[in-house]
């Protein structure tokens, strides 16, 4: 592998030779098979920029390789590295973020359900954590090579399922100081979910123990403290109910897995499309079924305590400006 200064950049000129297997494939496809954490926006600009050449010349990105042909690729070094989540990254071309609040030490991003916030056992670049990555990178404000052993970094993490604000801090002063505060229950979460009926009282307090299967992946709730469960108390409010449903905030005192999910379907309240805990005929009569109506809405920074670099965050609350499920069934297109 050879290398080429240009301009303060380092590229790379690695040969690959078309295999028996891979002939006949397009120059585009072969390259982006070869180097998976190429992102396609970079492929198509490098075969038209010539920095990736068949046989010696530049090709066109639909060329048909034959077997024997030999591609050069000019392209920057890290992209020869081996998939992993680390640099997952690289392969982002354009990051897909909805931003709530930005400044020099955070970033509140809205995920959407349906996306993960780090991959799930197999390599995966469609990640809240790459997108925020990627950003960053582009940006300029995070420089992966000059950096011994920080990477921007999730506070913390909503189900795939679920959507709403997750917290990323931009350098390690403010991931420790976030840390802490979550620990100790500084920072308020919020939480709009849509449910089946209409909770009574019409505000409240659930309290009960937690109980979490891992081998099922589910949450069981135990009226009675026993081996592995823990305290759950969450404090709900009715918003608006309509049609058989209720739109209800949810104010997390505590943070167990599935902790709303599974408190309100306990109570006789399950959540709209909720495939684990909630009501299949309720689902299927609104035709949800790809995921709960559960939206981490709010954020609310209550420091009790010094907060260092982060002092400036206190008192200030964050909000989404859209949650899908409040406009569909109760006519609320701004929360």
């Amino acid at each position: 592998m050879l290398k080429k200064i240009k301009k303060g950049y380092v590229f790379c000129m690695k040969e690959l030779i078309v295999r028996k297997n891979d002939a006949g494939q397009r120059l585009d496809r072969f390259v982006g098979k070869s180097v998976p954490l190429l992102p396609d926006s970079l492929l198509q600009k490098y075969i038209r920029l010539k920095r990736i050449k068949v046989n010696g010349k530049g090709s066109k990105r639909d060329v048909r390789l034959n077997e024997g042909d030999v591609l050069q690729l000019y392209i920057n070094d890290e992209f020869f590295e081996k998939p992993r989540e680390e640099n997952s990254w690289l392969k982002v071309g354009t990051p897909r973020l909805d931003i709530v609040y930005e400044d020099e030490n955070i970033l509140l991003a809205d995920k959407k359900p349906g996306v993960l916030c780090h991959s799930a056992g197999v390599w995966d670049y469609n990640t809240l954590i790459a997108n925020i990555q990627a950003y960053l990178a582009q940006k300029g404000e995070w420089r992966p090579k000059e950096e011994n052993s920080f990477t921007p970094a999730l506070c913390n993490r909503i189900d795939r399922n679920t959507g709403g604000i997750v917290i990323a801090a931009k350098n390690a002063e403010a991931l420790r100081i976030l840390n802490d505060k979550i620990r100790d229950r500084e920072i308020e979460k919020y939480y709009l979910c849509a449910v089946q009926g209409r909770p009574k009282p019409a505000e409240g307090r659930l309290e009960n123990f937690l109980f979490k299967d891992a081998v099922k992946n589910q949450v069981f709730v135990k009226s009675r403290p026993e081996p592995g469960a823990k305290t759950a108390v969450t404090e709900y409010r009715v918003i608006s109910s309509k049609a058989g449903l209720s739109l209800v905030e949810c104010h997390l005192l505590t943070g167990r897995t599935h902790q709303i999910r599974v408190q309100m379907s306990h109570a006789g309240w399950p959540l709209l499309g909720d495939g684990k805990y909630g009501s299949e005929k309720l689902n299927k009569s609104y035709g949800e079924k790809d995921g709960q109506a559960l939206y981490s809405y709010r954020l609310v920074f209550d420091f009790p305590t010094d907060a260092g670099i982060l002092n400036y965050l206190k008192g200030r609350e964050f909000k989404v400006s859209y949650v899908d499920f409040a406009d569909k069934y109760f006519g609320m297109k701004g929360v």
